[in-house]
């Protein structure tokens, strides 16, 4: 794996050199095996050193996430951790010094704790209460603290907690008996934000006084409210809010006059908003048809500042060293993995810290997603994010699959994903639909399959495949479903209740029982398990009815098409009974099923071993039963046979 520095200035013209035609790339394109396509490394963090010479980044360049010290005068990511089991994420080096801060749980199980690396590279457990969850919530404003919040007390709620770096005791600040979320506390610790679900889209926001221990509410309608910051001074606190609006903006609310003011309005979501360390700027997050879009303000001035502009790239995350000079980004694209950047911006000067493509890949070889609509049955209109081949054509059908995310309530977006990469790159179109319900595009949008599940959003998918049917390049007849997750429900549900519209179902980690499903939901989803039935329907209750009628499980007498089931068994929110029971209930029509299942994962495969037996799995299954080339699958130079009937 390379890695390269590049030292830009903002006066350099990017992309000059003519883009391959598509014909030139159809006519010389290399297919890739799964091992060359995950050899592509996945960055994220960046937390700065005290002294601003490295940043700490997790990567999984080892094949499992690990912690590294990245250096920004050489670009040479330095090992801090070697696991080889499960997978360690950065938090932040210590304000003051050298010490880490990085959390783990167990092969994916999702029961976090918090670790202190020392300076002398031991490691200490935090937060050791055995089966307790706990989840950083930032440092305090002197630097002599942090705050977690911990279920140790009560597995349902999370409790605010305050870690002291002197002897590392924890204090509880806030009890949390009633099953609140929790916002960001602010800097003075006066104040912290509450939130109670009503629904999976609507929600009442508080503010808590920790010294009088009084309760203000801040919402005046129902609506969809998230705290954001509080302003450098601690008087105003901002939040998100779709009150009598679509899409969410920014809200400013004066603490001591409990006023209201519009802060920030756009035509999309305004999915986040901070305020820089001495509040010098204002950084804001839009999700703009699937994509972020990052505005950065001068508080000064209230202009917003210029960031840099990569070629057909977007900036995907940003954030500032505590001096307020530098900024750390991402940039990526759907077409390319997302590399780490710095920009000083006294100097406009850019470095370029990670190449995360795997040397062996041609990027032009690569696709670019387009978005595209189409109208469903109904006539609503469908946002979709489409993956075009480079060898499809008019002359050359190539077969296609549906894409649906997780959730519900999810989003596909135009980032990238290896696995859309590598199936487009072997020939396969793929269409990844945001069906109604899918978050981005309006809280009516949003809403629009509450305990509506496998039906309309199903047609949704119908539709999808309709579309993609009248695309020349499309071979009609071979259009299969894939999903994880929510996305794998969608799956199967497509294989149960619209049997002849899908060709193959790909179902990673899909519910098949809703009943099951939500009695055993994680414990420390008990504040949103109520919002969670509201959309979904109450499974202690008559609504048991209806999820039992929408859950493939008891149907799967209606499955006869080829099907592959993937599934980690530390999965705390699909339990692996889910996909054990569908693979046994499938295979009894005599349908062709594979099941690959994987002990050391959770809900996503994190680890490249895994993950390349996971996709190159699911490519040979679609060989054989979708493109249906009956010849021996061939694989990273070596034959496998495939078991179809295991």
């Amino acid at each position: 794996m390379r890695k390269c520095i590049a030292i830009l200035a903002l006066a350099l013209v990017w992309g000059c050199k003519e883009e391959p035609k598509e014909k030139d790339i159809a006519a010389n394109l290399k297919t890739y095996t799964i091992k060359q396509m995950m050899d592509n490394e996945t960055v994220f963090g960046g937390s700065f050193s005290p002294d601003k010479s490295k940043l700490l980044i997790s990567s999984n360049r080892s094949g499992i996430y690990n912690m590294y010290a990245l250096s920004i005068a050489t670009g040479d990511p330095i090992p801090v951790t070697a696991s080889d089991s499960s997978s360690v994420f950065a938090i932040s080096y210590f304000p003051k010094d050298e010490r880490m801060l990085f959390r783990m749980d167990n092969n994916g199980n999702e029961i976090f704790h918090i670790y202190l690396r020392d300076t002398d590279g031991n490691h200490k457990d935090l937060t050791p209460d055995d089966g307790a969850r706990t989840n950083f919530y930032g440092w305090a404003k002197d630097d002599q603290s942090f705050f977690f919040t911990s279920n140790k007390r009560d597995k349902r709620y999370m409790d605010l907690y305050e870690m002291d770096l002197e002897n590392f005791k924890p204090t509880m600040l806030y009890q949390n008996d009633e099953g609140y979320s929790l916002g960001g506390l602010s800097n003075d610790k006066n104040y912290l934000p509450l939130s109670k679900a009503i629904n999976t889209n609507d929600s009442d926001l508080f503010l808590y006084n920790l010294k009088d221990k009084s309760l203000v509410k801040i919402n005046k309608n129902q609506s969809a409210n998230s705290s954001q910051d509080f302003s450098n001074d601690g008087k105003s606190f901002y939040y998100t809010t779709d009150d009598n609006a679509e899409f969410a903006y920014l809200m400013r609310y004066d603490i001591a006059e409990k006023a209201y003011e519009k802060d920030m309005e756009r035509n999309w979501d305004i999915a986040g908003s901070y305020f820089t360390e001495t509040g010098k700027y204002q950084v804001t997050y839009i999700n703009e048809d699937a994509k972020n879009v990052i505005e950065v303000k001068d508080m000064a001035s209230g202009e917003n500042i210029d960031l840099p502009a990569l070629d057909n790239q977007s900036i995907t995350n940003v954030s500032f060293s505590d001096d307020e000079k530098t900024v750390r980004f991402f940039a990526g694209g759907s077409h390319t993995p997302s590399n780490l950047y710095l920009y000083g911006l006294e100097n406009e000067v850019i470095l370029q810290l990670t190449d995360v493509l795997n040397d062996e890949i041609e990027g032009e070889h690569l696709v670019t997603a387009e978005v595209i609509r189409y109208k469903s049955f109904d006539g609503l209109e469908i946002p979709a994010i489409y993956y075009k081949p480079h060898q499809a054509s008019e002359e050359n059908k190539v077969p296609a699959l549906v894409w649906v995310h997780g959730g519900p309530g999810g989003q596909s977006r135009q980032n990238f994903n290896s696995l859309i990469q590598y199936m487009v790159n072997h020939g396969y179109a793929v269409l990844a639909v945001n069906n109604r319900g899918s978050s981005g595009y309006g809280k009516t949008f949003y809403q629009m399959d509450d305990l509506n599940h496998g039906d309309k959003d199903l047609k949704d998918c119908v539709e999808g495949k309709n579309w993609l049917t009248q695309q020349p390049e499309i071979d009609a007849g071979k259009i299969g479903i894939i999903g994880g997750s929510y996305g794998g429900y969608m799956t199967m549900a497509a294989l149960t209740y619209t049997p002849e519209e899908f060709a193959v179902g790909v179902n990673i980690f899909g519910v098949t029982n809703w009943i099951r499903t939500l009695r055993s939901i994680p414990p420390w989803w008990e504040s949103f398990k109520d919002a969670l039935y509201k959309e979904l329907g109450d499974p202690n209750s008559a609504d048991s009815v209806r999820l039992r009628k929408i859950s493939p499980l008891f149907h799967t007498d209606k499955v006869t098409k080829p099907l592959i089931v993937l599934q980690g068994a530390q999965d705390p929110r699909v339990l692996q009974v889910e996909s054990d029971e569908i693979v046994a209930g499938v295979k009894k029509n005599g349908v062709p099923v594979e099941y690959v299942l994987f002990e050391d994962e959770g809900h996503g495969f994190v680890k490249k071993e895994n993950q390349i037996e996971a996709y190159s799995k699911i490519l040979q299954f679609l060989d054989v039963h979708l493109k249906q080339d009956k010849g021996t699958p061939i694989q990273d130079g070596e034959a496998i046979e495939m078991d179809s009937d295991t």
